[in-house]
């Protein structure tokens, strides 16, 4: 499976579609477009096991970059725009790359990230610098035969540094042909339905491990891929009727967003195309997901999973109704819940969730960080805390280190904001733990009011209240702090680490 087999069945076909403008690529362009890209490559001296690193919002070019690094056998490795520079001159030296490609409007802040940084070649993607070349420019001089020596590549790609500095994630090269099947098309065909003639919407950053996974399988399925430049909610929908669309990924904040346009606007659109509605990144509040499968139908999928990739678990709506809040059973690897002594707990309780004889995994030049997550066993944990019950379902509580322990009470945050999130005055919520002189930590609730609604005492209270009645009294936040937005990655993860630092070093105040 591999895009050159659908150019040469299908080259009209179109491989992907950028939304906002129409702007399509199709699988005869595709192939000449990626066989350009790798000849380039080659021309610039890299070779198998290089590293190729690309800064670009959602654009068509991206794909063609991709599948050139893919045949040439290199690593490709997508960085954030949402990073600065300072971290993105890290990933660019942590990974060892070689050439660096940027979106043109980011031209400013790659230079700054690549000024400390000699060996490595800056390329704008269409347009070129004082001190950079079009990516564009030069690749359309070469030629648009395969190059001779392909071998599969794979992508390298960074956590989002939730708990201090992005973490690369290296495995090996694949030892097989350019076309070989990858793990995650079993997947996506046994567990979704994806084939050849699904139309897949990509609603989030194409820097993103998923994202960025799921597009290429399409792709190897012979598939049309729709992108969205940015996520909005109505116009999601709105895609999804213009083009037919059958297979879409989301995150939960997606949904949060679409659930609150008026009934009226959800009316106006015919989703009846769609035959799977897949989502990952975060838990979903569980009331979330239930109007989600009232609204869509019983078409919605989960899983869970890390850019590292050592366990995943899926579950279908079906299932999901009779485990309301589960992320599933094991697809890859053995879910096991431990204690703080490393010790297998009995069903139902909460400790930290591992995986054993998953895919093996390690943080590129951290041996540290790579033994953090890793036990004695073998067994290989993303930090998150959760339980198993005893039909070998997995239910996510929080992350390890988000969780606030207040007067040697254990509270998990997840909890509190998924609750909070469905009250109507509120368009978003972080909770987080802050230092008190009595309790030892005092829970905090950080949040966006919707639009309209004036954060004061009047709705502190009214939440308190709404938050006692849902989860109870020792888990409703003892101050409330109203904000304008909060620091969400564009998939929608929520950025928390950020607030946390924030308060403990005194920076903000909460009243």
């Amino acid at each position: 499976m591999h895009p050159f087999h659908h150019a040469a069945a299908n080259p009209d076909k179109p491989a992907c579609i950028l939304a906002s403008t129409g702007e399509s690529v199709s699988y005869r362009d595709l192939e000449d477009a990626s066989n350009q890209s790798a000849n380039l490559i080659r021309y610039l001296g890299l070779k198998r096991g290089d590293v190729i690193a690309v800064m670009l919002e959602n654009e068509l070019p991206l794909f063609e970059i991709a599948w050139g690094a893919q045949r040439s056998g290199c690593y490709l490795t997508t960085v954030s725009t949402r990073l600065s520079a300072r971290d993105i001159s890290y990933i660019l030296q942590d990974a060892g790359c070689k050439i660096f490609i940027f979106s043109d409007n980011l031209a400013a802040l790659a230079a700054e990230a690549l000024a400390c940084l000699p060996d490595v070649k800056g390329f704008g993607v269409h347009t070129g610098g004082d001190s950079y070349q079009s990516w564009k420019s030069l690749s359309a001089r070469q030629p648009k035969d395969r190059i001779v020596d392909e071998s599969a590549g794979t992508d390298m790609l960074y956590s989002s540094g939730t708990t201090g500095r992005p973490k690369g994630v290296r495995g090996p090269l694949p030892d097989g042909a350019i076309d070989a099947s990858i793990a995650l098309m079993s997947m996506g065909c046994s567990l979704y339905g994806m084939d050849g003639d699904m139309v897949y919407l990509s609603t989030s950053p194409l820097y993103h491990a998923a994202p960025l996974r799921w597009a290429m399988l399409a792709h190897r399925l012979g598939a049309t891929v729709v992108v969205m430049a940015k996520f909005d909610a109505e116009e999601a929908l709105r895609l999804i009727q213009r083009y037919r669309v059958t297979h879409s990924t989301w995150v939960p904040t997606h949904f949060i967003r679409m659930l609150k346009l008026s009934e009226h606007v959800r009316a106006a659109y015919d989703l009846g195309s769609m035959r799977a509605v897949i989502h990952s990144a975060a838990p979903c509040p569980v009331e979330v997901k239930r109007q989600m499968i009232d609204w869509f139908g019983p078409i919605i999928h989960e899983y869970y999973s890390g850019t590292e990739q050592c366990g995943i678990t899926a579950l279908d709506s079906e299932e999901w109704l009779r485990k309301p809040g589960s992320v599933g059973r094991a697809v890859i690897g053995k879910p096991k819940i431990l204690d703080e002594d490393g010790h297998e707990v009995a069903t139902g309780t909460v400790g930290q969730v591992f995986f054993a004889d998953g895919s093996p995994f390690a943080y590129h030049n951290d041996p540290e960080k790579t033994a953090l997550a890793y036990n004695d066993r073998g067994w290989a944990t993303l930090g998150d805390i959760g339980y198993l019950d005893e039909e070998g379902y997995l239910f996510l509580t929080d992350r390890k280190h988000f969780m606030i322990i207040s007067g040697g009470v254990n509270i998990y945050p997840q909890e509190i904001e998924n609750a909070l999130v469905l009250h109507p005055k509120v368009n978003d919520v972080a909770v987080i733990g802050v230092p008190d002189e009595e309790m030892g930590e005092a829970v905090l609730a950080i949040v966006q009011p919707r639009e309209g609604v004036d954060g004061d005492d009047t709705v502190a209270e009214e939440l308190r209240r709404f938050c006692r009645e849902a989860v109870g009294a020792i888990k409703t936040p003892k101050r409330f702090l109203f904000r304008d937005t909060l620091p969400r990655e564009a998939t929608g993860k929520l950025m928390k680490t950020k607030l946390i630092e924030e308060f403990r070093s005194g920076a903000a105040a909460p009243r």
